[in-house]
């Protein structure tokens, strides 16, 4: 109870003091979602003053967030209250804008001018096949009646063939679990205690290796750190496949059903590692562990699903279901590889892990480390960099795919989507045969990018979408380049722009952000003047976006011939012709 007061008084004094939220928001209803935005979901403050839609005409929708990074989208509706539990007609209002979304353009004539905004992408989002969760925060509880309610427009969301979407009941609780979670989600690693009845914990050896069985409550699982950002499971080879994946739909089916008991003989059980697990037994009749380091290497799916029924797992009480764990203590990485790998067979994985052992990815990783002996190439999602290895020559190979597709490809508008770069264009942007040195140039030019991103003067809604807008920034790079050699529609190689990144990187960047503000500019005026809905975030994902008369022919031609322009950048930027090649090609691009 003392936390819960300790967080209600931090979220009174931060939206009563902070100036983002006294200069931007009119109420402490739009306040509170704000807060909830920045704080718990992270998302910067320049996204959040578009994301929040809340005002007149709002359609009982408060927010949208579109994560493209995870290929989520979070509706939120928010209740800002204090000692009275939200009602079934506040769950109501949950299925009011679940109603209006599976028809989005019947929004488009009365919703205010933000919310239209956000049904445009929101719209693009579903196209590309995003999960979407309907989460209703609140700083109180909600009624019994308003859970029952809540259950029944669930399985209407689940089965619903034209918005099949998922919802989650916040309250005050998960909402101080969110919270603690979000402040510690930049730490290495993941440490947790967990006390269960002496009885049901079998402590053994196999092989050298300490092992615990342990019968845990669902109730308990609910508050593993990790689940909602998938922190717990980055040494998994999958993330969260939404709980209406058929598996998952049938976990929550027995949660929901007259048996929740029976769920321990369901199911097959969780396996995790960590790196130590300490055990204390204690006087009352319970076993105390402690593990450093806590990973789930198999359970990712029925732990996500498990806490999206927590409102369900709360009700049982006396009849709390459990379920087998099993611990491992395993220090050595390539054990703890093999463990993940091995129990993972239930479901099906996406294109990204499908081809992370690709042999094409293997020969990009292996050719890298071959020629930059202090360099790391993550080839799987949790992959760490080895101390030993030299942090500014390690490349990721999603963050590769991405600028490959924004440079070679000049379509930074499909980097975004990585389902598109590991199934539809895998063969045509991951060549074995690339060139290591323009691997690491270009995971330079990204991180200068990622580094400077709040410093280059972009249009603040730009600078919020910076999870794909940075891709336009490298677009624009290798435009700058091409153009100011005279090479037109060549491409050059990045590996000859090393020098142009360590010795102008800065008038590159600035350069870069004054085109990508002028195209943004154009493309906003010419929507206006034709009297159509403009969405940034639809915009980037366009190919409107690197169109001549939006980007690159025009404001970067015009920029790079500006007579304020630095000559000796200028030239700096001019690069012979063997230094370029032919833009890469595939279907559809």
């Amino acid at each position: 109870m003392e936390k819960t007061d300790s967080l209600i008084k931090t979220i009174k004094a931060e939206i009563s003091e902070d100036p983002f939220y006294k200069q931007n928001f009119s109420n402490e209803g739009q306040k509170f979602v704000a807060w909830y935005l920045r704080r718990v979901l992270l998302r910067p403050p320049s996204a959040i003053k578009f994301e929040l839609t809340d005002s007149s005409n709002d359609k009982k929708i408060d927010a949208i967030v579109i994560d493209d990074d995870n290929r989520q989208v979070f509706v939120i509706q928010g209740k800002y209250l204090s000692n009275v539990a939200v009602g079934p007609d506040g769950i109501s209002e949950i299925l009011a804008a679940w109603s209006l979304l599976r028809k989005p353009t019947s929004i488009q004539s009365s919703g205010n001018r933000k919310l239209i905004e956000r049904i445009e992408a929101f719209r693009k989002a579903l196209e590309d096949e995003y999960d979407v969760e309907f989460r209703f925060i609140t700083t109180t509880s909600f009624s019994d009646s308003a859970i029952s309610s809540a259950k029944t427009f669930q399985e209407q969301f689940e089965n619903d063939s034209e918005l099949n979407a998922s919802l989650l009941l916040v309250d005050l609780i998960l909402l101080e679990s969110q919270f603690e979670e979000a402040n510690v989600r930049d730490l290495p690693s993941l440490n947790h205690d967990l006390s269960l009845d002496m009885h049901k914990v079998l402590i053994t050896e196999g092989s050298g290796i300490k092992a615990v069985l342990a019968i845990v409550p669902l109730s308990e699982c609910i508050k593993l750190p990790g689940i909602v950002d998938g922190r717990l499971f980055r040494k998994n080879v999958r993330q969260f496949l939404g709980t209406t994946n058929k598996v998952n739909k049938g976990l929550k089916a027995t949660l929901n059903g007259d048996r929740p008991s029976d769920f321990f003989f369901y199911h097959n059980g969780i396996t995790a590692i960590c790196r130590k697990i300490s055990i204390n037994s204690l006087e009352n009749g319970k076993t105390e562990l402690h593990f450093e380091d806590l990973s789930v290497v198999n359970g990712c799916q029925s732990l996500a699903t498990i806490y999206q029924s927590s409102d369900r797992i709360r009700s049982l009480n006396n009849n709390m279901p459990s379920m087998l764990f099993r611990f491992y203590e395993i220090p050595q990485r390539e054990l703890a590889d093999r463990i993940s790998i091995y129990t993972n067979t239930q479901s099906a994985v996406k294109p990204r892990d499908l081809k992370s052992t690709d042999k094409a990815i293997l020969n990009l990783k292996r050719s890298f480390e071959n020629r930059f002996q202090d360099g790391f190439f993550i080839n799987q999602r949790g992959l760490e960099r080895p101390s030993d290895k030299d942090t500014e020559k390690t490349v990721d190979v999603v963050d590769l795919g991405k600028s490959i597709m924004a440079w070679h490809c000049q379509r930074p508008n499909i980097s975004y989507n990585e389902r598109k770069l590991f199934d539809d264009y895998f063969r045509t942007i991951f060549r074995p045969e690339y060139d290591p040195q323009s691997m690491l140039a270009l995971q330079r030019w990204l991180n200068i990018i990622n580094e400077n991103w709040e410093n280059l003067g972009l249009n603040e809604t730009l600078e919020a979408v910076r999870s794909y807008a940075r891709f336009h920034m490298i677009y624009i790079v290798s435009m700058m380049i091409a153009n100011a050699s005279d090479q037109g529609d060549k491409i050059p190689f990045p590996s000859k722009t090393l020098q142009i990144l360590q010795n102008y990187k800065n008038e590159t960047l600035l350069t870069a952000a004054t085109c990508f503000n002028q195209a943004f500019k154009n493309a906003h005026e010419q929507a206006e003047l034709s009297s159509k809905v403009f969405s940034p975030q639809n915009w980037l994902k366009s190919k409107a976006s690197i169109q001549s008369e939006n980007l690159v022919t025009e404001t970067v031609v015009s920029t790079l011939k500006s007579v304020s322009m630095n000559k000796d950048f200028l030239n700096a930027l001019k690069l012979s012709p063997e230094n370029f090649g032919l833009r890469w090609t595939a279907e559809g691009l």
